[in-house]
């Protein structure tokens, strides 16, 4: 019985399965741009290196609050200079309920139009100075809700995603071990990254093995997409010769 490979399926199949890769190709590369713009870009912007902005992420700066690492990194180009040292001040001289009053209106001006209740946006609320000195204490990083939801998000959504790329790739021609590397790699590196979060969380030295996962999960995704696509539409399937 002639074993079945990705060069042998029907038109409409090649076409179903290579509409679906490029799609989560393409979802992906979304994501790593939006991964850029979101904690790359503006750690950047002030010296921060990507290594160490993971740490800042799920380690905290510890010797900062949440709302002065916010100002110096993701928040930076939201406030003007001026607006940024007055709040930087009143953090400084301790976050006084009697000092809030001078840095109440930029808030109010600033922040409030996404740090509201009323936005539904999954960031603090900033509405009150019983809000802002939640994030005026020292940052410690994700909370362990936060990890726990990104987690499982994650571990659930991706999960689908490589049975999914990982199961039309299993139907290629490539050698059987070096599939079952593939195939596996993935899950690997999703142990890897989604673990090393909690870790980083106590040890930041662990934000290079997010890292490293992060950047083998890449790699296992595009050669299960390319390696796919390239064997139905390019390769041309070896045809046995009829038996005499």
């Amino acid at each position: 019985m002639a074993v079945r490979t990705l060069g042998t399926l029907s038109t409409p199949m090649r076409a179903l399965l290579t509409c679906f890769l490029v799609t989560i190709g393409v979802g992906y590369v979304a994501a790593l741009l939006y991964l850029f713009l979101v904690d790359i870009d503006p750690h950047q912007k002030v010296g921060v290196g990507i290594a160490e902005g993971i740490a800042q992420k799920y380690h905290g700066t510890r010797g900062n609050t949440r709302l002065e690492a916010a100002l110096r990194g993701p928040m930076s180009d939201r406030l003007g200079e001026p607006d940024k040292q007055e709040i930087l001040r009143w953090v400084h001289d301790g976050a006084s309920a009697d000092g809030f009053p001078k840095v109440k209106p930029i808030f109010e001006r600033i922040c409030m139009q996404c740090h509201s209740p009323t936005t539904g946006m999954p960031i603090p609320p900033l509405t009150s100075f019983e809000d802002v000195r939640k994030v005026a204490q020292v940052d410690t990083g994700l909370s362990f809700l936060q990890l726990a939801r990104v987690s499982h998000v994650h571990l659930f959504g991706m999960s689908i995603i490589f049975l999914l790329t990982g199961g039309i790739f299993a139907f290629s021609a490539v050698r059987a071990k070096l599939r079952v590397l593939v195939i596996v790699v993935p899950y690997v590196s999703i142990w890897a990254d989604i673990g090393s979060w909690w870790i980083t969380k106590y040890q930041p030295g662990f934000a290079y093995a997010v890292l490293i996962g992060g950047g083998l999960m890449g790699v296992a995704l595009a050669a299960q997409i390319l390696i796919s696509i390239w064997e139905m539409w390019v390769k041309v399937p070896r045809v046995p010769e009829p038996t005499p």
